[in-house]
Parts: C-alpha cells; structure tokens; sequence
C-alpha cells in the first residue's frame, strides 16, 4: 500500500468523525434550545400571579410620588415586600412605572429585553460575529442557569441592570475599541467602566466584579484610572441618594439594617443558593450554625478554594510559562503578557468577572441572569466538547428539571450548576489558553 493511500485511509475518517461531531453538536443546541424555549412557554401559561418585584417597586414608586415613605412596606400597596434600592431609583424608575405599562406587560417586555441583551453582547475581538455566535449568546442568555426564567417569573429588575451590563461589555470589549488605537478607544472603555459601575451600585455586593477590569489589555495606569472610574460610578448614586434625599437614605439604612419591625427584610443571609448560604447550612450541621466568624471563614474558604484560587493559578501558570525580562516583577509580566495577548486577555476579564460574581455572598436565583450573560460572551470561543458539556450542564439539564418541576428555591442545584460550568471554562482554559489569539491569526 502507497503512503498517499495510507494517508488517505487516515484522513477520511477523521474528516468523517469532524462531520459526525458536528451534526451532533447541532442536534444538542437544536434540542437544548427546544428546552430552554418549552421551560419558559410553560411558565407562560401557567395561570399564576407572578411579576411581584415589578409590583414592589412600582408600589414604592406610586408611594414616593404621593408623599409617602417607600423603605416603609405599610405605605406600598399590594404587597408585604420591601423596596431594597436606593433612593435615587425612585426618580429612576418613575418613567418605566408611569400608567402601569410594565406592571400589566412585564410579561412580554421582559423577554425582548433579554434577546436584546443577548444581541449587544460583543464578541472576543473578532470583527463580526456569524450568526452562529449570535444564536448561542441570546440562547445562553434565555437558558443558562434558568437565571432569565427567576426573573421573568418575579418581574425583578435585574433585567435593566443585565441590559446596562450587556452595553458596558460592548463598550469594554467591542471590537470597534480592540482595533483601534487605543487613544482613540479608551473613551469608549472609559464609558464602559462607568457603567458597569453604576450597575453594581443596584446591587452593593457585586462590588468586587469591578477588580476584573485589570485584566484589560491596557498599561497598568489606564486600567487603574478605568478601576477608580467604575468605583467612583459605584459611589455616585450613594452620594447622590445621601445628599439629595437624606430623610429617605435614613429610611432606606434602617430598612438595610432590619430596623423597621414587622415588615420583610433584605437579608445578607436570606434564603438564596450563595456560597455564604452553603457555608451556614454546612456550620449548622457542625453545630457552629450561631457563630457568624465560623460561616464567614468557611464562605471565605470555599470561595477561594472552589473559584478565585484555581482562576488566579491558571492565569499565573500561562503568564509565567514564557520567558521573563530581567528586572520584572510578576505583576509586570501579567501587564506585558495581557498586552501582547489582547483577545485572550479580553476572554480572561469575563472570566474573572463570572468567577468574582459567582463568589458573591448574596447570589438570588434571578441574579443568575447577570451571570449568564458573563457566559454567554465566554461560550461561544469553547471548543465543540467543552461547548457541547457547558450547554448540557449550563442549560439544557436546568431546564430539564424546571419543566419537570423540581423545586429551586431553597436548595443549592443552581450553585452546583454554575460551579460545574465555572469548572469546565476553566478546564477549557488550562488546555489552550492561547486558542484565541491562534485563531485569531487564522481569521
């Protein structure tokens, strides 16, 4: 047998198995989006009354414009929760409440807002994305983590803050910013850092996602004055909320501070699949349920030992596996090494935005949805195994369970859930950290 029919014997099969790999690929993205769409048609017909964060906050919305304190749940009417944001989002939300439109349409405004936060998510440096990479990124951010389903079903407005999250990662990652010179771009990364900083002021204990912007392939100065940006934007809305309505930013810390008796509280530990929460549920079991240094210690450990430690030692592994220039210090050679290696370095600040999210000490269901839209960026470079692994963790067995009606509230599945996806990003990562810039050149 000649060697170009030796070759030729080789070569057909491996052709034939990239065809086969292929189709099935596409019959799991057919089938979990056949999932992921029947999960939330039947919670459409579902003859339930949902949509309650919607009602609180346009009940305190209501009870502003008459006079009347809104931290304060007996002047909200039709409901016994309590308003959890600043008061500077009372004159915020005024427009989006005015008439009643979004408490009696939520239902279909808020799937349009979640297929446009879907579309303005950027790509990781590529100048166009196929329509393939569109797809899955509005399909991870419908389906992953059932996160949209949590917030379609209490009408939390999350989705506004997913939608200004989804504009401040185009504006950080964008293409249009990562191929231009970057005099030019950073005005469009400095609105950005901004914004992101403004959507972490929603929720305060996102903070730390903001840390994630120095892997930015940027001098060090730029990335720190992008940092100091999105911290100032963090604090604006406090200062504003604390200057401009002092007698509801006083009313707005003892409702913070579960000191207005006999109404809801807005608890660090209120029931929700965190880490914190498995770190109690675990200390209860040890009978050290009443020490709060105990469930942080054990929260802090978990933490770093599931999440922030693995990312950080994959970074420092591919940064440290090139040669190092005399006289650099390792902070230095993480700055040079995200400089020459922009998309990769782009990939690996959603990462650490995920993971620093993920970490969070207070993660409801439906701010699962924030999370998504991280993955979604982050998905759509995976490999056909990895890529096939995290739609059937990520998205295809959540919404399995949903439709079968297994109960999230209460239990830890989702964390489980995102945990397994974390790991086969990082996974992922480990094996071809430079993918990216490889294909990249191709391209």
């Amino acid at each position: 047998m000649s060697d170009v029919t030796g070759a030729a014997r080789w070569l057909d099969p491996s052709a034939d198995m990239a065809s086969r790999r292929n189709f099935w690929l596409a019959c799991l993205i057919a089938l979990t989006a056949m999932l992921v769409l029947g999960n939330l048609a039947n919670d459409a017909v579902l003859d339930m009354k949902y949509g309650w964060d919607t009602r609180v906050n346009c009940a305190a919305v209501e009870a502003y414009a008459s006079g009347l304190d809104p931290y304060f749940v007996k002047n909200l009417k039709g409901t016994k929760l309590s308003y959890p944001y600043l008061p500077v989002t009372l004159d915020v939300f005024r427009p989006m409440c005015a008439g009643g439109l979004l408490v009696d349409h939520y239902k279909g405004i808020f799937p349009v807002l979640a297929v446009l936060c879907g579309l303005l998510l950027p790509g990781l440096g590529r100048t166009r994305s196929g329509a393939r990479d569109v797809a899955l990124r509005v399909l991870c951010t419908l389906g992953a983590f059932v996160g949209f389903e949590w917030v379609q079903a209490s009408g939390n407005f999350a989705i506004l803050s997913g939608m200004l999250t989804a504009i401040a990662l185009r504006f950080l990652l964008s293409p249009s910013a990562s191929g231009a010179s970057e005099d030019r771009s950073f005005p469009l990364r400095f609105a950005g850092a901004a914004l992101l900083g403004l959507v972490t002021s929603f929720k305060l204990v996102f903070f730390p996602v903001l840390a994630a912007l120095y892997f930015l392939p940027l001098p060090r100065s730029r990335k720190l004055t992008l940092i100091a940006v999105a911290a100032f934007s963090f604090a604006l809305p406090i200062l504003i909320s604390r200057l401009m309505y002092p007698e509801l930013f006083a009313s707005w810390q003892l409702a913070m501070g579960g000191k207005i008796p006999d109404q809801h509280l807005v608890d660090l530990f209120e029931i929700n699949p965190s880490l914190l929460l498995a770190a109690r549920d675990l200390m209860d079991h040890a009978g050290l349920g009443d020490s709060k240094a105990a469930t942080f210690a054990t929260y802090a450990f978990a933490a770093l030992a599931l999440v922030l430690v693995p990312f950080a030692l994959s970074i420092l592994r591919v940064v440290t596996s090139e040669p190092a220039q005399e006289g650099g210090s390792l902070l230095t050679r993480l700055d040079r090494w995200l400089m020459d290696h922009p998309r990769v370095a782009m990939r690996i600040t959603v990462f650490a935005m995920f993971a620093l999210y993920l970490s969070s000490p207070r993660l409801k269901e439906y701010a699962f949805f924030e999370l998504a839209l991280y993955a979604a960026i982050l998905v759509v470079d995976l490999p056909a195994l990895a890529l096939a692994a995290f739609l059937a963790v990520g998205l295809a067995f959540p919404a399995l369970i949903s439709i079968l009606g297994t109960a999230f509230e209460g239990s830890f599945i989702l964390l489980i859930i995102a945990l397994t996806s974390f790991w086969i990003l990082l996974l992922d990562f480990r094996a071809e950290p430079k993918r990216l810039e490889t294909e990249g050149a191709q391209s």
